[in-house]
């Protein structure tokens, strides 16, 4: 044999016996924990598999329910309106029919809304599955003044806000120099009109102000209240529920503390 053959089988046995202590070093566990771990690799994938589903599903149903019909607008509700015409407040609010409610946008139709004079509060809300209800709450009038274009109810605020053909019956007149909410007069007056009793309400015919201490009430029948300004209207209604009881023309409780009575 030549050496060179020697040689290569010298190192086909060293190869050999190598191997030989491979296999008899490895531990049993080592094959079972690799056997172990596909369940693991299985699931951890699966797992991938359903949130990468889950997203695709939440995205197509995003889609759908903001740019498909399905919940589309169908019916526009409006509430609360007596004096108001319903076209004005659907006008005003502009809902786009078929669009999806979620792409309504409440506010803006609440803003639009709101710019009615008639209009004290308003909400604009969704109710599955097609119908945005506009909830209105008109101004409540506790007098009327005439202004230049004609007669107009007045709020508690001291909004004028509507317009009527003629005066009714059961509100005082209010008299002031300017009718609108940042004023002095108007708000002295309207305050006197929303804190006196019901009772006493009732029989005022005009509320006069020319400045917001000197108001003045007069009643159906005839009588004069001077009231002075809008403090301590509790005191000043029970002062003049007294003197009413007494004759006479002009009742002053300006000063409820040395109310006077005079032809």
């Amino acid at each position: 044999m030549t050496p060179a053959r020697q040689k290569r089988r010298a190192g086909q046995a060293s190869r050999g016996a190598r191997d030989r202590r491979s296999v008899r070093g490895r531990r049993p566990g080592d094959a079972r924990s690799a056997t172990a771990n596909l369940p693991s690799r299985r699931k951890a994938l699966r797992r991938r598999l359903v949130a990468v589903a889950t997203v695709a599903a939440l995205i197509g149903l995003g889609y759908v329910l903001l740019f498909t019909p399905l919940i589309g607008v169908k019916t526009v509700e409006v509430t609360g309106i007596e004096r108001i015409d319903r076209a004005d407040v659907v006008t005003l609010a502009d809902i786009p029919m078929r669009r999806s409610l979620l792409r309504i946008d409440t506010d803006a139709a609440e803003r639009a809304v709101a710019t009615l004079p008639q209009v004290e509060n308003v909400s604009v809300v969704r109710s599955l599955p097609s119908t945005v209800r506009i909830e209105v709450t008109e101004r409540t009038p506790i007098a009327y003044f005439a202004a230049y274009d004609g007669i107009r109810l007045v709020d508690r605020m001291g909004v004028p806000f509507h317009r009527v053909k003629k005066p009714p019956k059961k509100l005082p007149e209010l008299r002031v120099n300017t009718v609108a909410t940042d004023d002095p007069a108007t708000r002295a007056a309207t305050a006197v009109l929303t804190g006196i009793p019901d009772q006493l309400a009732n029989r005022v015919a005009t509320v006069t102000a020319d400045s917001p201490v000197n108001v003045e009430l007069r009643l159906r029948g005839g009588k004069i209240v001077q009231w002075g300004d809008a403090q301590r209207i509790g005191r000043k209604s029970r002062v003049l529920a007294a003197l009413l009881t007494r004759p006479g023309k002009v009742y002053d409780v300006s000063s409820p503390e040395l109310p006077t009575v005079s032809d």
